[in-house]
């Protein structure tokens, strides 16, 4: 089959728990960074959950509403699932809390698989000591936007440390 363009150089996936809150947040995000700096083309991101009770839903309005106020749209998400085949398929898989990680950790096969999974807080050295982003599904709206600026604010750092590497991909890739 023939490619039709570049193929991404880095391929990231945000789990939570029913891809409607905080995964469905940070693609979104992320997703808009991407672009603003012109590697949608290198960089590919994806959203799940490790539950599958909202499979096929859009965002959690709330979500939607908080992306909104702060001038995302995220009106094109549908919620899926995680399945154990999506770790040969992503480079990075980024958990907003404890539980998702450790779900992941045992779906992982391997050691490499187990590798892929990091907090996304991880790459935010102002949090990076909690990596818990809290769940707001049961919160206020208030909750929803301090929720939606956390992971802002690792997403942008996430950023800034993968793209150069990204760039030098990039560089070292061959033309087609």
């Amino acid at each position: 089959m023939a490619s039709n363009g570049p193929q991404p150089v880095f391929r990231i996936c945000f789990v939570c728990t029913g891809n409607i809150c905080r995964s469905p947040m940070a693609e979104v995000i992320m997703r808009e960074f991407v672009a603003r700096r012109g590697l949608d083309d290198l960089i590919s991101l994806s959203s799940a959950g490790t539950g599958e009770w909202h499979v096929g839903e859009k965002a959690d309005p709330r979500t939607r509403e908080a992306l909104k106020r702060a001038g995302y749209s995220g009106e094109h998400h549908r919620a899926k699932q995680f399945d154990t085949e999506d770790f040969s398929k992503f480079d990075l898989i980024l958990t907003f809390d404890r539980g998702q990680q450790r779900i992941l950790n045992t779906w992982a096969e391997t050691a490499n698989e187990r590798g892929l999974i990091q907090p996304l807080l991880s790459f935010d050295p102002d949090r990076a000591h909690n990596p818990e982003v809290p769940d707001p599904y049961y919160g206020t709206d208030e909750l929803f936007d301090e929720v939606r600026d956390t992971i802002e604010q690792a997403c942008r750092a996430l950023l800034n440390q993968i793209e150069p590497a990204v760039h030098a991909a990039r560089g070292a890739a061959p033309s087609r």
